[in-house]
């Protein structure tokens, strides 16, 4: 099996058909960033439309038995997420309206602070906010996966103590083998994965070392070290691979409609634009080589067989059931 945490971009029968390709198992989409409720609905709305039409390849996740069933059919199945709780509209019972909708991760902040904690790009982080720890505790009820991926540090470790059930990063790699904010600290990593948790390490170029975007064989001996900080049973896959996207969606997932002046997200005035996909990734397909590299750099069966699923499918039996 092979489960991604998280990818974004637009999806359509020609990206589901590459999925397949690959041998992937499941794919966490990202439906949202910055909007609210209604376009949130529709999104979710779009995405069964999908599911209809392309029966024959994709079925949406409603619990952790449905990506086992699509293994068995030949399917892929998709998580239905968002990266931000915008779509909440503060409003406490629209954690489960969308869980029994069929979301099943959120991502808690984006690159803004909101009502539930701080971004990592925020120059202060105070903490999980009432709101936040309110939300964290609805999701742990409604059986949603909380992410931390873009969120500040101290709402993160104050989110991994606060959360009743297991949390993840879906797509970072740790800040000791490529400083930048959008990645973890060792401390952050360590204490994810003594509450259970796992890290999904990304393959953005913009946050992984060039030499992992080199060879394949580089990136995982990126996950061999994000493995020696975290644990064997907490690490996996979490590419953060764009699909069809372009300078529009670009704009949209950086600025929103909160600002007037040029932001770059993870990269740079130096290096504004996309960023180049990894050599080895070029198509997602490329992610069927992961297992074999892994093993080349020294994981046996077993272990390659966690990271590359394993690790993925006992958080989501622990949190979204």
């Amino acid at each position: 099996m092979l489960i991604d945490g998280l990818q974004c971009g637009f999806f359509d029968r020609g990206v589901f058909e590459d999925l397949k390709a690959g041998g992937f198992s499941c794919v966490t989409p990202t439906l949202g960033f910055w909007e609210g409720a209604i376009e949130s609905f529709d999104s979710v709305a779009k995405w069964r439309d999908l599911e209809r039409a392309n029966a024959d390849l994709m079925t949406i996740v409603r619990k952790t038995d449905d990506i086992l069933a699509a293994e068995r059919d030949g399917k892929v199945a998709m998580l239905l997420g968002y990266q931000n709780t915008n779509l909440l509209d503060g409003r406490i019972r629209y954690v489960e309206l969308f869980a029994d909708l069929g979301v099943k991760v959120l991502q808690l902040t984006y690159n803004n602070q909101n009502e539930l904690g701080s971004s990592c790009y925020e120059t202060v982080d105070p903490g999980l906010a009432r709101f936040g720890r309110e939300v964290v505790r609805e999701m742990n009820q409604c059986g949603m996966l909380i992410d931390l991926s873009h969120v500040g540090d101290r709402t993160t470790l104050d989110t991994i103590e606060w959360s009743q059930k297991p949390v993840s990063i879906t797509h970072a790699n740790p800040a000791s083998v490529f400083p930048h904010k959008r990645n973890k600290t060792d401390a952050i990593i360590k204490a994810l994965a003594e509450k259970g948790g796992v890290i999904g390490c990304a393959a953005y170029r913009n946050i992984t070392p060039e030499p992992a975007c080199a060879s394949v064989d580089a990136w995982a001996q990126m996950v061999a070290q994000t493995v020696e900080i975290a644990g064997i049973d907490h690490v996996g896959l979490g590419t953060d691979f764009s699909h069809h996207s372009n300078q529009v969606y670009l704009d949209w997932m950086r600025s929103g409609r909160w600002t007037r002046s040029v932001q770059y997200g993870a990269a740079s005035a130096a290096k504004p634009g996309p960023s180049e996909k990894p050599a080895w990734l070029k198509r997602i397909s490329g992610l069927s080589d992961v297992g074999p590299a892994l093993a080349r750099v020294g994981f046996h069966a077993a272990e390659v067989e966690k990271i590359t699923s394993g690790n993925w499918l006992r958080l989501y039996r622990a949190t979204i059931g």
